[in-house]
């Protein structure tokens, strides 16, 4: 809708208040009046909601967080004037670097604008404040914190592995079903071959795709029984998926371990209370939500209810509260929102960006949603404003964005027809260049070079040879000035470009920051494994050269030959009288370790962690996941505390689980440092931006890729089950007639896919402000596993799509290699 049409009664009230005779002292009105004539148009109609739900539809560069900052800071302003009871605003977002910035921008509009209080509202992500309402009322929640423990599983988790095992144990007949595919002669290599791949790849990855997208929907086992009795599918496959899933809650109810989704759970069980319900929505007068296209249909759920009024009886209350106690589907809880509606609920979100529902629960069809039906009632705004980048960055994905719906409808013949919003990849909305005056420092700034660079290049060492090249150039003789990233679609690019740029970057004093390697660093666990395991069994050369190597690395003792003081463990420990003498770097490492067996036997067991992390120098933030690692551990092992429940505990944490480090430093910070070349992925780029933005190895083969099913796996069909199930579940979710057969599911499983590896490439393009280099070399590995194994590769097909439309941006590589 237009901004317009956008009319609140308040902005009518603020400029009486101006024109009114004015005391020296400006009054809370005329401050409130400042912060909101600061602001770009879409920011404004956030700072004039009062009540009700209102949908904000940004485009990447917005300012968003700053919007959403001055919105919360005037409607707690708001607050002091209306009444002495103070009740809160919670501001719920996605990541906690996230809601660490807004906070303080918050805290900012409050103590230097409106010279109030620092109070008057909480910022969350949305576990935390699940978290905190199952915390308050544990009775309810039937979460005993100190008697749980909080795990992020992967598939190759132990409870998956039970669970897929434990089913297989209870349903032969289905699982013979599996064994058979579709066709099978019987031979034995082959059954056995099978077996494997069916228990330790196929099963558990069915099983962790359907717990996570079920319990996030607040779906039941028993509701995806019965959902499987409208399936045909030869295999049964949501019906194998519920008896995975029941028999991995059976597990984590039989260990008291919860995961996220059981916080999200529990705090709705709180909420289905009517007095514990009344205690929380009394004391919130509203929820503001960024990045609302990420958010699960059981979060979505947790914020109607906590957004609603205490006195609320609606449709919209009782329906949330009914789906939460029944477990039931989603239905579309947006159909009943109206203008008066009691929820007072502002979200904020780019359906654009929305890249993260084929890995994880997240469906942006929600937020959609919502958007549309606040346009139905005015009550959408647009910010479509957006100062980050030069013209022709914002020229060049406005165009892609273009484009691809195009090509999508053409494909699926529906070009004449409106799409809805599960269509097309995009939402139709257009970024625009901010207006003369704004606010903003430097807003779409001039462009470096042409400001849209196109490269073609022979094959991927040539991309290395031209991105180097700019790299140099751009920072100049200084390279403290500006900020650099190249985003790469996966690790183990990254990991090879680290590995060429390394010697280049060293030469010209660019520092390398591979975010990629920082993050695989779930290196504290490791190290803290490594040296319990030599502690336990000190005569192991095996564990002794693992606890050696940890030392090196930590450079706590010099560099030296470990097999040879690793091949006679004893002999190295406690030399005889009659052994030739050791070297110094030998003799220190020798007392480093005595020194650990000395600890293993003088202290007790629970703080071993704790002084292993000290004996490894680490710092401020190690020492925090070190803390964090060891209550864990405690925790697990209370009741049967012993050095091997202690080892298989961590064995587990190390093997099978994302283990989140303890960040003291913002990680925006160091991802975006001036005089950096950042190495990160695109999914991890969001919300990021830096001067220049390198995406090389634009292939279709990645972008947008295809669902490749193994070949492992191929016996069971051209299809794989998890993503089968899922299509199959989100299809119910959707409320759709009926729920799609395997060949329907998989196509749709595709083109869900095809759509977020779109957006994670418009992600990527607008992370730039002054230069966006793409390239797409003629020949890549078909697989980076493999990047010696070149091979003639297609570009995405977005790609030569630019060169046609920006054909002044298209590099010369001729030219340039005789000015070379």
């Amino acid at each position: 809708m237009s901004d317009s049409k956008f009319t609140i009664p308040v902005v009518q009230e603020l400029l009486d208040s101006e024109l009114s005779e004015r005391s020296p002292v400006p009054s809370l009105q005329e401050k409130i009046l400042a912060i909101r004539n600061s602001l770009r148009p879409g920011q404004q109609q956030m700072a004039d909601w009062q009540s009700g739900p209102l949908a904000i539809s940004a485009v990447p560069g917005a300012g968003k967080s700053t919007g959403m900052a001055a919105a919360a800071a005037i409607a707690i302003a708001r607050q002091y004037e209306r009444s002495s009871f103070r009740r809160q605003l919670v501001v719920v977002t996605f990541t906690r670097s996230a809601a660490a910035n807004i906070k303080a921008k918050i805290r900012k509009f409050l103590r230097d604008d409106l010279h109030l209080p620092q109070t008057g509202f909480f910022v969350y992500t949305l576990h935390g404040l699940a978290l905190n309402i199952a915390n308050r009322h544990s009775d309810l929640s039937g979460l005993q914190l100190e008697n749980v423990t909080l795990i992020t599983p992967t598939q190759s988790h132990r409870f998956i592995r039970t669970a897929v095992e434990q089913w297989i144990t209870n349903n032969p007949d289905r699982y013979l079903r599996l064994l058979e595919g579709h066709q099978f002669d019987g031979e034995e290599t082959e059954r056995l071959r099978r077996q494997s791949v069916l228990r330790t790849e196929v099963l558990p990855e069915l099983a962790n795709t359907v717990i996570h997208e079920a319990k996030s929907s607040g779906i039941s086992p028993e509701l995806l029984r019965k959902w499987s009795k409208q399936t045909t599918d030869e295999y049964g496959i949501l019906n194998v998926a519920a008896g995975l899933y029941e028999q991995y809650q059976n597990l984590m109810r039989s260990r008291d371990f919860i995961d996220y989704d059981d916080m999200i759970l529990a705090a709705l069980r709180v909420l289905e209370n009517d007095s514990a319900r009344r205690v929380e929505q009394n004391q919130v007068f509203a929820v503001f939500e960024d990045e609302a296209q990420d958010s699960s249909p059981l979060q979505t759920q947790l914020l109607e209810i906590l957004a609603s009024d205490a006195g609320d009886n609606s449709s919209l209350l009782t329906d949330a509260i009914h789906r939460v106690s029944t477990a039931d589907s989603c239905t579309d809880a947006m159909n009943r929102v109206s203008p008066n509606s009691a929820l007072n609920l502002v979200r904020v979100g780019d359906p654009n960006q929305a890249i993260n529902s084929t890995f994880t629960p997240a469906d942006p069809i929600y937020f959609r949603q919502f958007c549309e039906e606040c346009d139905r009632i005015e009550r959408l705004a647009t910010m479509d404003r957006a100062g980050r980048s030069t013209r022709i960055i914002i020229e060049a994905a406005n165009f892609a964005l273009k484009w691809i719906n195009n090509q999508w409808l053409a494909a699926t013949n529906n070009k004449q027809q409106i799409p809805d919003n599960r269509q097309v990849p995009f939402r139709l909305q257009t970024i625009r260049p901010v207006e003369a005056g704004d606010p903003q420092t430097n807003a779409n700034p001039a462009p470096i070079g042409r400001g849209l660079e196109l490269y073609t290049p022979r094959d991927i060492h040539h991309t290395v040879d031209l991105l180097s090249q700019r790299v140099v150039e751009l920072f100049g003789e200084d390279p403290t000035k500006n900020s650099a990233a190249v985003l790469v679609r996966e690790n183990r690019q990254g990991r090879w470009l680290t590995e060429a740029l390394t010697s280049v970057c060293k030469e010209h004093n660019i520092i390398l920051y591979d975010v990629g390697e920082r993050d695989r660093r779930s290196h504290v666990p490791q190290e803290i494994l490594a040296l319990l395991q030599f502690c336990d069994r000190p005569h192991s050369p095996d564990y002794l050269k693992a606890a050696l190597e940890a030392l090196v690395q930590r450079q706590l003792i010099p560099t030296q030959d470990l097999n040879a003081l690793a091949s006679l463990p004893e002999e190295f420990l406690y030399p005889g009288p009659l052994a030739a003498p050791q070297l110094e770097t030998v003799q220190k490492a020798a007392r480093l370790c005595r020194s650990l067996l000395r600890a293993r036997l003088e202290l007790p067991l629970y703080q071993l962690i704790s002084f292993l992390a000290l004996t490894l120098n680490y710092d401020q933030a190690e020492l925090a996941t070190a803390d964090k690692l060891a209550e864990r551990v405690n925790q697990q092992i209370a009741g049967n505390s012993s050095m091997g429940g202690m080892l298989s505990a961590l064995s587990e944490i190390v093997s099978s689980e994302r283990f989140e480090p303890v960040e003291t430093e913002d990680s925006e910070e160091r991802y975006t440092r001036r005089g950096q070349l950042t190495i990160i992925t695109m999914h991890k780029a969001k919300g990021l931006d830096w001067d220049y933005v390198f995406l090389p190895f634009l292939h279709e083969n990645l972008i947008p890729g295809r669902f490749w099913v193994p070949p492992q796996s191929q016996f069971l069909g051209d299809f794989t089950l998890s993503e089968v199930a899922r299509a199959q579940i989100r299809a119910t979710l959707h409320e759709e007639s009926v729920i799609p057969d395997v060949s329907q599911a998989w196509e749709v499983a595709k083109n869900l896919k095809t759509s977020e590896e779109y957006r994670l490439l418009y992600v990527a393009m607008t992370r730039a402000k002054l230069l966006l280099w793409m390239s797409a070399a003629q020949k890549a590995p078909f697989t980076w596993s493999k990047p010696d194994n070149l091979q003639e590769q297609a570009p995405c097909p977005v790609f030569p799509a630019l060169k046609r439309q920006f054909p002044e941006c298209v590099m010369n590589l001729a030219v340039m290699s005789k000015q070379a």
